[in-house]
């Protein structure tokens, strides 16, 4: 069992690497089920979930169940290499309401009660779970964001490096322990049957953090797309746990205390503004500001100037 994708003569050419803060977002729903298998989360875990008691998941968990199948339209391919979060949630509002019925159909889960709510008016259903997930965001990922970006931003560029340098089978090669490249095809193993030639439509990679430590696939009518665990997840969190609720924002604002958690690694202006949805200049006013404060030093390296938490950064962050 499993699925296999045979690449044409286009095919590897036509590969896409892209990361999706809703994919993040929804694979994290999994994480609150099921901690004990997701343990490298922890510390996440232990920030957010004092904050869940106001939100209503219910219906969530019920279209992302902790094991099996989930509704496909909560997690549509990325259009872009790097997209925004509210452009994917418009997405999903935009879903066809018999989509996301049939889809609905598919999971297993106990929780029958929701997915009946969610058949009986799927044009509401969409909505409502567009809604939830907005909320969610704001209260369990969307501080930790720039975190999870620079995972995912350095797996990409591994993987990119990988690919030009020795090809599919080079990219393949410690891309997860299912997932294995042989002649002109690619093979993952998992619960359900699936073979198809790519047909031009090459194959979109993405790697995540909360996926851990498992692969995902997605075949037709979609884009063909294959999830997998980012390097260095057991990292992501090392550097002292997640700042308590609000802590670190409410004393140098929310924005700056978003800088400086991304600050861990050496960092551009450019580099920083596209992983946070902001301008270039926004970004360089609030690093002058942490400059000035002693919380960021600052580097010409070449043509760049390059941006990283001072050790006062380290302990403020750290201690938050």
């Amino acid at each position: 069992m499993g699925v296999e994708w045979r690449f044409g003569a286009d095919d590897l050419a036509r590969l896409r690497f892209a990361f999706s803060p809703l994919w993040e977002l929804v694979a994290s729903l999994r994480v609150l089920r099921a901690p004990a298998r997701h343990s490298v989360h922890l510390p996440w875990l232990r920030a957010v979930l004092p904050r869940l008691a106001a939100l209503d998941l219910s219906e969530l968990f019920a279209l992302a169940p902790a094991h099996g199948y989930m509704a496909d339209f909560l997690t549509p391919p990325p259009d872009t290499p790097l997209p925004d979060f509210a452009a994917e949630l418009a997405r999903v509002r935009l879903t066809p309401p018999e989509k996301a019925l049939e889809e609905a159909g598919w999971v297993q889960t106990s929780d029958t009660r929701s997915i009946a709510r969610f058949q009986a008016d799927p044009v509401a259903g969409v909505r409502r779970v567009a809604d939830a997930l907005a909320a969610y965001w704001e209260v369990a990922l969307a501080e930790f964001w720039p975190r999870v970006y620079g995972l995912l931003e350095a797996d990409l560029m591994w993987r990119t490096r990988r690919l030009a340098t020795g090809g599919a089978e080079e990219l393949f090669a410690d891309l997860h322990a299912s997932v294995r490249w042989e002649g002109d095809r690619l093979k993952s193993d998992g619960r359900w049957c699936h073979s198809s030639e790519l047909g031009g439509n090459g194959l979109l990679l993405v790697p995540s953090a909360f996926r851990w430590p498992d692969i995902a696939v997605m075949c037709e009518p979609y884009q063909p797309m294959l999830v997998y665990p980012a390097r260095g997840v057991g990292t992501l969190w090392e550097v002292g746990p997640p700042p308590a609720p609000g802590a670190l924002s409410a004393l140098i604002g929310k924005t700056r205390a978003q800088l400086l958690l991304s600050l861990r690694h050496p960092s551009s202006t450019t580099a920083l503004a596209r992983r946070m949805s902001l301008t270039p200049g926004a970004v360089s006013q609030h690093l002058s500001v942490l400059t000035g404060s002693g919380l960021v030093a600052r580097r010409r390296l070449g043509r760049e100037v390059l941006y990283r938490r001072t050790p006062t950064g380290d302990a403020l962050v750290g201690g938050s």
